[in-house]
């Protein structure tokens, strides 16, 4: 069964599921207003009937009827809700399935035309690598999956990724759950980090504190019964419980308009990360490389409930009567600040790491999406090595599919390959293919070849060079920057691949040549290994100078009455150039019209 087969079997599973639940719902609020009905009409035959202590007893059967009545309504609304956002998920895999990649976060604010090799290999925007992969539902998630895909953060996670992978129903439940609301986890990590600074009466979690609050409400349910049986005067209880709720409205109104003030914003969000933290507790088989992010989730789950607790105290504050008896005959405001000060001594500082674990778990639900989604794709092996090694069979851009047409390509260290062909050849394409299938290998994540072998080194790239008119730069001047930062990369780093398509193409031919050499001639001292696509045959001639460290490929065209791409890259230079061939037949055309 193919990948979209099964993704529509579960939205079609999906869909006959929840109309089941409305079905039901709809049999619950008649149920609701049924019971309700039947309490009222109880209640009013009671006050017209002579004997009639039996509908009391009906009335009340009928009002915990209407509750546990609308207590399953509620279930099975939040239920409905669950799959629907789980059927979205699957929708979202058709689509991506098809080409369209809209409904997934393209990572724009990513987008960085000065890194070193993101910007020319398409790794993030629209319709990027990152748009292909992100799933993530949480803002630290798609930073982390940044990170990796930018290199920042390198490893082999190829074991935990096959490992995600092979769990399609728990992934599809966790993305299910930032269907609605993706959290924020910046935003969260600062208002807790203020909340970490909220001056609260540090006595409050003192023992004695809490026995005199204890003794506290003793005396004012000792001194009430004694007024009700007479002992007292009835004024003792009264005034009693007005000073002790202004004590602690006064003791505790500014620390908990500060926590109120910085947390609220965040309690609909800290509900669905306590959701998601639910479902990384409950996963079995979890891979060993991810074994200590699942097992520090246990401890935050307590955490994070308790926070919601503390919050949920706060939204009940609102309701100003019911404060005022809470506060007065239960001290609630205390409890509260003192179950906020347990929680802020017991987890605060240990809130940034159980988040950082979350968002790297984010990431790599994606990564194994990705990886689901493509079992056509393979394993890319990573050697340890000094030198670098780039050795692949089969190779093909990830974006092209099926259709793509496979090469098979070695890259020597310190060697530089000179990739000559005709316009809308392959050029292009097979040195993105190059980069983005290093930048997959590297994450252990599934590379598109037979066979991808590499070493680990940098990568840096200048293959689409954009002016800045806004600050004078023109086309020429950003070409020589760009040249400049992958030289001054180069010099930092023991080892790069450099992919350039095109050396100063905002000059003239001559000059264009004479430059193309005097930099290859310069970056060649460095140690670096280099892919150059250029539509200048004349600088395939590096080749009969450095026949050790310059060899020339080429993608052929054949030319007859149309042009033929075979987008195969062969040993050589290439001898066909289609420019003047397509612009004699567009001109035909023009002239036929």
């Amino acid at each position: 069964m193919t990948r979209i087969s099964y993704y529509n079997n579960r939205i079609d599973d999906l869909t006959r599921e929840i109309a089941l639940l409305r079905n039901r719902s709809r049999f619950f609020v008649g149920g609701e207003i049924v019971s309700f009905l039947a309490m009222i009409g109880f209640v009013v035959l009671y006050t017209v009937l002579a004997d009639s202590t039996w509908t009391l007893a009906l009335s009340v059967l009928s009002l915990a009827a209407y509750i546990v009545i609308r207590r399953m309504d509620v279930q099975t609304s939040e239920k409905m809700q669950q799959l629907e956002d789980l059927r979205t998920v699957y929708a979202d895999e058709v689509a991506g399935a098809r080409g369209d990649f809209t409904c997934f976060d393209a990572g724009e604010r990513y987008v960085d035309p000065h890194h070193a090799f993101t910007f020319d290999l398409d790794i993030f925007g629209r319709d990027s690598l990152f748009n292909r992969i992100n799933r993530t539902i949480t803002s630290g998630g798609s930073d982390r999956l940044a990170r990796y895909l930018s290199l920042s953060d390198v490893n082999d996670r190829s074991e935990i990724i096959d490992a995600f992978a092979e769990d399609e129903p728990w992934r599809a439940v966790f993305m299910s759950l930032g269907k609605r609301m993706k959290i924020d986890t910046a935003e969260m990590k600062r208002i807790l980090r203020l909340v970490s600074r909220v001056k609260i009466v540090p006595k409050a979690r003192s023992k004695a504190f809490l026995i005199a609050a204890y003794a506290l409400i003793t005396g004012l349910f000792v001194s009430l019964l004694l007024a009700i049986m007479g002992r007292v005067s009835a004024d003792i209880p009264i005034w009693w419980a007005l000073l002790q709720f202004f004590f602690v409205f006064i003791l505790t109104k500014r620390a908990l308009g500060d926590i109120s003030k910085n947390v609220n914003t965040l309690h609909a969000q800290l509900k669905k990360y306590i959701d998601m933290i639910r479902h990384c507790t409950v996963k079995k088989d979890v891979p060993r490389g991810a074994a200590v992010h699942f097992a520090s989730l246990s401890e935050a789950m307590a955490s994070f409930e308790q926070l919601d607790r503390v919050l949920d105290g706060l939204d009940r504050r609102s309701n100003i009567l019911g404060l005022f008896f809470a506060d007065a005959f239960f001290l609630s405001d205390f409890f509260l600040i003192r179950r906020f000060l347990q929680w802020q001594a017991a987890y605060l500082n240990r809130i940034d790491n159980w988040i950082d674990s979350m968002s790297t778990i984010d990431a790599w639900v994606s990564m194994g999406t990705f990886r689901y989604n493509h079992p056509e794709a393979g394993w890319g092996e990573i050697v340890e090595s000094d030198e670098i090694v780039y050795e692949t069979e089969g190779l093909y851009h990830p974006f092209l599919g099926p259709q793509a047409v496979r090469n098979n390509f070695v890259i020597r260290d310190g060697n530089y390959y000179m990739i000559t062909g005709a316009n809308m050849a392959g050029k292009s394409t097979f040195l993105r293919s190059v980069g983005v299938n290093y930048v997959l290998a590297r994450n252990g994540m599934p590379v598109f070849a037979d066979r991808l072998r590499v070493s680990c080194f940098s990568l840096f790239s200048s293959m689409r060079t954009t002016d800045d008119l806004t600050h004078g730069i023109s086309y020429f001047n950003a070409e020589l920057l760009r040249l400049k930062q992958l030289i001054d990369s180069c010099q930092r780093q023991s080892r790069t691949l450099i992919i350039l398509d095109e050396i100063l193409k905002g000059t003239n031919s001559l000059d264009k040549l004479n430059g193309s050499r005097l930099f290859l001639q310069a970056v060649a001292k460095l140690p670096v290994s280099g892919i150059i696509a250029t539509h200048d045959l004349e600088l395939s001639k590096m080749s009969d100078a450095f026949p050790a460290r310059f060899h020339n490929y080429c993608f052929e065209i054949e030319l007859g009455t149309a042009v033929t791409y075979t987008y195969k890259i062969i040993p050589g230079v290439a001898r066909n150039q289609n420019a003047t061939f397509l612009l004699e037949q567009m001109l035909q055309e023009i002239d036929h019209v």
